[in-house]
């Protein structure tokens, strides 16, 4: 049991250790920071990780889903509070509330996104 709570514990630290390198202003998306870390880490991990986040030392607000939104919108209080927080910063969102991740996306030195051409669109353009 001990060593679940390690591997867990070291989970956790590898996603914040990313985190904390975006500068501000910047955001990184959950599945960039998956495709980072890799096998074992999904969007979707990355998130849960994130929720339990210490607001204190992670700057949690800086990561956002892949369509340049916070998806926090409705589960934190005051609502839409990662958004205040990076408009702060200076970050834009456009009235459907994105930022344009070609201007405000952010990778550590040397990674290269994927790129898919079968990519999804949004469903909500």
């Amino acid at each position: 049991m001990e060593n679940k709570q390690v591997n867990e514990q070291t989970y956790r630290e590898k996603v914040y250790e990313i985190v904390r390198a975006i500068p501000p202003c910047k955001v990184m998306t959950y599945g960039q920071i998956a495709e980072i870390l890799g096998e074992g880490y999904t969007a979707r991990t990355v998130g849960f990780v994130m929720h339990a986040a210490d607001t204190q030392t992670v700057p949690w607000q800086r990561v956002i889903n892949s369509q340049g939104a916070c998806s926090t919108g409705k589960m934190t209080m005051p609502v839409n509070l990662q958004q205040k927080m990076l408009e702060d910063e200076g970050i834009e969102f456009n009235e459907k509330g994105r930022c344009d991740l070609k201007v405000y996306g952010w990778a550590p030195e040397g990674f290269e996104e994927k790129k898919d051409d079968d990519e999804q669109p949004s469903l909500f353009e």
